[in-house]
């Protein structure tokens, strides 16, 4: 069994959730060898280069880093090969060919925001609260040929409450994670691990990438329906909605939202306007708007928007 300060770590991925799962290896003091992210991207209205999350912290912490276009690039997995790494893991990056994946004696495992095998795929937390679970985790498995299918060596379970949305969900889950992704290393290092098949019976529900128009809301859905999406979405992609305003259109992002006890009256895509507060019918009741940001504007409160607003 080797020490930590002996066991040679490659860790491999790009968000602010990734950064986290790192940051907790260094904490428990394993030896990161080398950091692969993706190259700098463009990134706002002025298209500026930007590096990932991954990269900023792994050079503020001196580490070296890799960041190949292709992941079967000759000169890339050569200068993978020298790193001499026991074991590779991996959080929010992309698909390994085996190529890599097959290359540490102690394999690669990959961290996943879900409890596999439920919600397989690139947005396992926004899915989980758009299909209102109330129970979420995270999962490490050791990676093969197909996505998010390997076996699963650790687990842990969190709630999912009313209150949370993408945003809660994607803070307590990189959380979670730490944890569970340094028990995970300590598994491997001492030879405990005992990874186990993922139980799949076809009843799983899958997480794909989110697009544009996923994050359209259609009205004539259930009210309960419709808040899991904002909430699924928000504060990123991020819900929208394209309303009549009795004669004025209001294209309107929408962060936060409630069910309300109003029942609709048979109109989907429906404003109502009580004093200061703003509803949408929905196929069974009115949804109550909390937060929104109108088109050219800054996000705010529904109630503030509406002292400016007459219907």
């Amino acid at each position: 069994m080797k020490e930590k300060k002996d066991m040679r770590i490659v860790f491999m991925g790009t968000p602010e959730f990734a950064v986290g799962q790192l940051d907790a290896i260094l904490e428990a003091g394993y030896n990161v060898v080398g950091v692969v992210t993706v190259p700098d991207r463009p990134a706002g209205r002025g298209k500026k280069l930007t590096p990932s999350a991954v990269r900023l912290y792994a050079e503020s912490k001196n580490l070296p880093i890799l960041t190949p276009e292709k992941l079967r690039d000759e000169d890339f997995l050569a200068a993978l090969k020298k790193w001499d790494a026991d074991l590779f893991v991996v959080v929010a990056f992309r698909m390994l060919p085996r190529v890599v994946w097959a290359m540490p004696a102690m394999g690669t495992f990959n961290l996943h925001a879900s409890l596999l095998p439920q919600y397989r795929g690139a947005a396992p937390i926004n899915h989980a609260i758009i299909n209102g679970e109330k129970k979420t985790g995270v999962t490490t498995f050791l990676l093969d040929e197909d996505i998010d299918t390997g076996l699963i060596i650790n687990q842990s379970s969190i709630d999912i409450t009313d209150d949370d949305d993408f945003g809660t969900m994607y803070e307590k889950l990189m959380t979670l994670g730490r944890g569970v992704t340094v028990e995970t290393i300590e598994l491997l290092r001492k030879g405990e691990a005992c990874p186990i098949p993922q139980d799949t019976n076809g009843t799983e529900h899958h997480a794909p990438k989110i697009f544009k128009e996923d994050c359209l809301i259609d009205w004539n859905k259930k009210a309960s329906d419709i808040v899991n999406l904002i909430r699924g979405l928000s504060p990123i992609p991020c819900a929208y909605s394209v309303l009549d305003a009795g004669g004025k259109v209001l294209n309107l992002k929408i962060y936060r939202a409630t069910v309300s006890d109003k029942k609709s009256d048979g109109t989907h895509g429906k404003i109502l306007i009580e004093g200061r507060r703003m509803y949408v019918s929905s196929s069974d009741y009115y949804v109550e708007l909390l937060e929104i940001k109108p088109e050219g504007k800054k996000q705010m409160k529904a109630a503030d928007f509406l002292n400016g607003f007459r219907l």
